[in-house]
């Protein structure tokens, strides 16, 4: 990259007049239309300052996200990548709303496939486009579709359906909101699901899917939040998905799933369902189930089945999300007590089938 750019800290209404002459008044009613400020926003401007860009990203991520391109598109987007490269980040998105298929594939843009749960209204863009920089996404394997939960709490089923359809082992087709609560019900602990509880509802509902469940404690997880009455019955429910483990022949391994191990099970086209905290993400601290498929180098590839259309975010956002290898291992602790859970899901086993289902915490 040989251009070089000016990055304009943003602030929504106090555009530069050179902004106002070359966006549209859709487009800027657009930008303001939400807070933004949680995700960094910002202006990067093309040399001659006849080509501008909104970027956004979640805090914590190695991506950067054009809302809009405006005025000369091509320098705009050539100095928004200039910018991401020397950030070092491995992944810029643009978000469809003005942008066209041949002017992203003219800036070497990839499009996104559009989300099962696709809503076609006016919230949402009716496209999205990914490039990658420095040849990272070349061991990234074709990604699922994006699902998004539709409630908050079975982000846990969603990423356990999503993993299996994209491993072949449930139809795309199947997945909607009663498969998803379907699943969710058999793993729940009430609203949220706990990682054994999770790995059990898996092996019922795909019994010839290999399943691991690490956790790195013995007791009961994730009601550090509730009244003492209330934590007790819902730890008499994890004690009694860990003793369905022990009969289904679900490992529960007693410590947490190291980065190296996670990166190792998604180079073998395996899928991790990761407990994490949004307090990095988004700004507060909710356990949250992501699921991984995908590494490239210094990053974790994971389709998030929430995202914050409070500040502006869409499924652009959190389908194929790259996640820097720090980041992801900072914000695997997830609730007060800090507790580290995962779900690897491995290869459909010789002889097996799939069956049908549907899994969460958000």
């Amino acid at each position: 990259m040989t251009s070089t750019y000016t990055v304009i800290p943003y602030e929504s209404g106090a555009w530069p007049d050179a902004l106002r002459r070359t966006a549209r008044p859709e487009v800027l009613e657009r930008w303001g239309a939400v807070d933004r400020s949680p995700h960094a926003p910002r202006l990067v401007v093309a040399p001659d300052g006849d080509g501008a860009a909104l970027l956004t990203s979640r805090p914590g991520t190695a991506y950067v996200k054009i809302v809009d391109a405006v005025g000369d598109v091509p320098k705009a987007v050539e100095a928004v990548l200039s910018y991401a490269c020397e950030q070092g980040l491995v992944q810029v998105k643009w978000e469809g709303w003005t942008a066209s298929a041949e002017d992203a594939a003219a800036a070497g843009f990839a499009p996104l496939r559009l989300p099962i749960t696709h809503p076609h209204g006016p919230g949402e863009p009716g496209a999205g486009f990914v490039r990658w920089l420095g040849g990272r996404g070349d061991g990234v394997a074709e990604p699922p579709p994006y699902y998004r939960q539709s409630t908050h709490f079975t982000c846990g089923a969603v990423t356990a359906l999503v993993a299996q359809a994209h491993a072949g082992v449930e139809a795309w087709e199947s997945l909607d909101r009663p498969a998803e609560l379907t699943l969710w019900r058999d793993a729940t602990n009430f609203p949220a699901c706990e990682p054994v509880g999770l790995g059990v509802a898996v092996r019922r509902r795909w019994p010839s899917s290999p399943v691991e469940v690490f956790l790195d404690t013995d007791g009961p997880v994730l009601l550090d939040h509730l009244a003492e009455d209330e934590r007790e019955w819902r730890a008499v429910l994890q004690r009694a998905s860990r003793a369905e483990a022990g009969r289904l022949g679900v490992p529960v391994q007693a410590r947490r799933l190291s980065l190296a191990g996670l990166r190792d099970a998604v180079g073998r086209r395996e899928h991790v369902l990761l407990l994490v905290s949004l307090a990095a993400m988004q700004g507060f601290d909710v356990p949250h189930w992501v699921l991984c498929h995908g590494a490239v180098p210094g990053a974790v590839v994971v389709d998030d089945p929430w995202f914050n259309t409070a500040a502006g975010e869409t499924w652009v956002d959190a389908h194929l999300l790259p996640v820097p290898d720090g980041s992801l291992d900072a914000m695997s602790p997830a609730g007060q007590d800090g507790v580290r859970g995962a779900v690897r899901i491995g290869g459909r086993e010789e002889g097996g089938g799939g069956g049908g289902g549907g899994g969460g915490v958000r």
